[in-house]
């Protein structure tokens, strides 16, 4: 696999279009720092850390659902960086996902971060994903 965060995307893309509860996707440092902001932002109802089978272990993530009319929280996940086309971004030029309703979710030198708190800190980066 030549691009785990895509993988990571994708998975939950699935989950999300199957009406899945739960997703369990293959573990790594970065994939949990992005599991944690989509925690704190709103866009999952609960995640937990599983250390087991495989070396880094896997993430079992709650999906968030409304309880009336099942829609979830999140309407699209979008690659942006690729490994083919890295994409940076300074925090002058930081990209305003529909128009500050969604996030963008970048890795910066003080780590992975949404470009809220990256403009906030005055640094920039490479720009994962949007969520919205």
């Amino acid at each position: 696999m030549t691009d785990p965060i895509a993988d990571y995307l994708t998975r939950l893309r699935n989950a999300i279009k199957a009406n899945h509860r739960v997703v369990e996707v293959p573990a790594s440092n970065l994939k949990k720092e992005i599991t944690k902001i989509l925690f704190e932002q709103g866009y999952i109802l609960n995640y937990k850390f599983i250390e087991g089978e495989t070396p880094a272990g896997t993430i079992k993530i709650a999906l968030k659902y409304d309880p009336v009319d099942r829609v979830n929280a999140i309407k699209d996940l979008k690659r942006v960086s690729r490994p083919g086309l890295r994409q940076y971004t300074g925090y002058k030029d930081m990209p305003r996902v529909l128009n500050g309703l969604g996030i963008a979710i970048l890795s910066t030198s003080k780590g992975v971060m949404t470009n809220k708190a990256a403009a906030e800190q005055k640094i920039g980066g490479e720009v994962l994903c949007y969520v919205y």
